[in-house]
């Protein structure tokens, strides 16, 4: 594995480059957060250019005529994901989106995806069907999710992981101990840790400045191979909302 740094990237199929960590925002309609993030972007100083910015389609907003970024949630069935998926790729050859993907999609939702893909490039013409550059789902230890990854990284998909912390729920496993004393960290940088050395952007998630700079501090420290997989488990455990078993 390529040394990791606060500076490392990966190229995404869009071609464009996504932070594994460091100024990315995620945002959603749903959050509710979307003005006060755009506000916060241009009060920051930080380059635009160096900042990236994820906001998704909300569940109720499902469908070609509703989608004008990510798709939050394979919710309101296959005709309503795949207008949000045309929508998104016609928004992204007008030049109005970088990137485009899905979050919390099963197996099942992205081979449904990639056949529409197909789809377009059969009825549109080569690469006018949109690629999957970015995928997001709640993923650590207690949620690998081992075939969703396997299906994201055959593809080159970009996997990012939200709750990788599992929202401090996980702190006293056994596990997790021997890990935090031996490197002197907190349970919390184990896990983001975990999540960078299995090739995710993690998405820890904090409003105070102490957390947030204790969140960037991963990098003196690397788990063997034989740690990462003390970590593993067979457990299937979301700690929020799981829609990839959703078969609407």
């Amino acid at each position: 594995m390529a040394a990791l740094s606060i500076n490392t990237k990966y190229k995404m199929l869009s071609g464009y480059e996504i932070p594994a960590l460091g100024y990315g925002v995620d945002s959603a309609r749903v959050y509710r957060n979307e003005g006060p993030c755009a506000e916060a972007i241009k009060e920051s100083g930080i380059p635009r250019s160096e900042i990236f910015f994820t906001s998704k389609v909300p569940p109720r907003a499902m469908g070609y005529e509703q989608t004008k970024y990510l798709i939050h949630a394979p919710y309101g069935g296959k005709e309503a994901r795949q207008g949000a998926w045309r929508a998104l790729v016609e928004a992204q050859q007008a030049g109005r989106i970088r990137s485009i993907g899905v979050s919390n999609y099963g197996v099942h939702h992205l081979d449904e995806l990639e056949s529409y893909i197909k789809e377009l490039e059969t009825r549109n013409g080569q690469g006018k069907g949109g690629k999957i550059s970015v995928g997001q789902w709640e993923l650590h230890p207690w949620l690998a999710r081992p075939g969703i990854v396997e299906w994201c990284q055959k593809r080159g998909v970009v996997i990012q992981a939200y709750s990788p912390i599992v929202r401090g729920q996980r702190f006293e496993e056994p596990a997790l101990q021997p890990l935090v004393k031996k490197y002197n960290k907190t349970p919390s940088q184990v896990l983001l840790r975990w999540s960078l050395q299995k090739g995710f952007v993690p998405l820890p998630k904090s409003v105070t400045p102490s957390r947030i700079e204790e969140n960037a501090d991963l990098y003196d420290f690397e788990l063997t191979a034989e740690e990462m997989k003390s970590l593993e488990t067979s457990e299937y455990a979301p700690c929020s909302w799981d829609p990839t078993t959703s078969n609407d």
